[in-house]
Parts: structure tokens; sequence; C-alpha cells
């Protein structure tokens, strides 16, 4: 009888909880990790085009019994093949380079080009396109051309499907591109954004939306306001998608807890 009784006191206990909780005039949500922190990704790091490293990464190599022969390249030069991403398993991995590879970088991976080689990435299922710098060896299937970062792959609407068709550019080296080889712009914005955050304080709201001002320099952050049980409440957005599939593939990182899309 005294097990029950603690039973019952607890589910009370719960209850009283709970709705504690949904009578809060203070909701906040907050992102569930930091891109730097939890990687050990060191901060500002250079990219590394000294020619002892072009040296070692321009020699021959042997993965799963093919040998690879990495070659020069000129600005100008396209190829094509199928695109596929990589992400969260590698993050904060040292690349081919001696970097570390950042999954929210504009970088890639590719079987034999020169390291920091500027690549226009074209994703011919929707004509989005993206500028890369290769800092990595791979993919290493036979099908594929590039291994795109998380953020690249977001960018081109690759990462739902996994893979895509893609056409490559070389657009530059050393990390540098050309005047007049920059991005294309990218597809009309629609109307879709993500909720990150509501607080009942307006100051709380615009200290949290400048954090992320400029989301991956791509999404931008905006606060409105309105009124909740006759209480305003000020709701904190990201706005840039391209799409809702765009918006969902962003909400997938669970980098914001309770987050979720609206129409604008």
């Amino acid at each position: 009888m005294y097990f029950l009784k603690y039973i019952k006191y607890l589910v009370f206990i719960s209850v009283i909880s709970i709705f504690i909780g949904c009578g809060s005039k203070n909701y906040t949500y907050q992102p569930s990790y930091s891109y730097q922190k939890n990687f050990n990704i060191p901060a500002n790091t250079k990219i590394n085009s000294s020619k002892s490293m072009q040296r070692a990464t321009m020699k021959p190599y042997r993965i799963g019994g093919k040998t690879y022969y990495p070659t020069t390249v000129s600005e100008g030069d396209t190829f094509s093949g199928i695109a596929s991403w990589y992400g969260k398993d590698f993050h904060g991995k040292k690349t081919s380079n001696g970097e570390y590879y950042n999954m929210y970088d504009m970088t890639a991976a590719h079987k034999t080009l020169p390291m920091n080689t500027m690549v226009r990435v074209t994703n011919l299922r929707n004509s989005r396109s993206v500028v890369v710098r290769i800092n990595d060896r791979g993919p290493f299937v036979s099908t594929r051309v590039i291994d795109l970062s998380y953020a690249a792959a977001s960018r081109l609407g690759v990462i739902a499907r996994g893979t895509a068709p893609v056409r490559l550019e070389v657009v530059g080296f050393k990390g540098l591109i050309r005047a007049g080889k920059t991005t294309p712009s990218r597809v009309k914005l629609s109307g879709f954004l993500v909720q990150i955050g509501a607080f009942r304080n307006k100051s709380g709201a615009s200290r949290f939306a400048s954090r992320y001002a400029n989301v991956e320099q791509r999404y931008i952050s905006k606060v409105k306001k309105y009124m909740l049980d006759g209480y305003p409440i000020y709701r904190v957005y990201l706005s840039g998608f391209g799409s809702e599939n765009e918006a969902r593939d962003f909400m997938s990182r669970g980098e914001f807890r309770g987050s979720f899309i609206v129409r604008n």
C-alpha cells in the first residue's frame, strides 16, 4: 500500500509540474549544441597552401585496392558525376591537407583535384550552385565525383536524397576566386521561415537574434512581436530559405530545440 501511495504522489507532482510549466510567461528555446565547442575545432583555422602540403597531397595513393593519381587542372575545366555529402561522423577530424573538417564550412573532398582548388558545383536537378574549396580526398565510390560538406550539400538541396547529379567547374586555386567567378545569385527566396526561439522579454529576444544574425552567411534572423494570453511574445525567426525542403533540411540538424516552419 505504501508503494502505491508513493507512485500516486509522484504522478500528482508530475502533473502539477506540467501545469506550472505551461503557465510560465517565459518561452525560451536554446541550441542543442555549439558548433565549435563540442567538436574541438580550432578557431580561425588558416588555409594551408604550403608547397610541402601540395607535394604530399599530389602523390599517387592507394585506397581499397585502387590507385588514384592527383593531377593539375586549369581554370574552366569541367566535370560531371554524382555528388554525395559527409557530416557529423567526420566533424572535427583532420582532412587530407591537415585542416580540421567543419561540416558548416563550404568545403568538399575530391579524389584527384589539387588541395584548395575552388570549384563551382551545380545541382543538375534544381540548378542551384555553390562554390566550395577542396580540402580532403574522397569519395571512394566509383560513381561519385565529389563529397560535399553538410553546409554545401544543404544549400544545393542534396541532404534529403543523399546524392545528386552535378556539374563541376574549376573557378580558382589556393582558396581564391578570380574576379567575375563568384557564386551565382541564389534562387528566389521562398516565404518559409524557421522559428528558433520565443521570448516574453523583448531584450532577450533581441540578444538571442543577434547571436544568429547571419547563420552560415546565409540565413538572417529577425524578431516579430505577437500577443499570447494577453501578453506580448517575441518570436525569433531565420529567413533566407529557398524552399520548404531547404528549411526542413536545416531543422533536421537539431540545432534549435522546439524549432518549426512557418509561412511568411
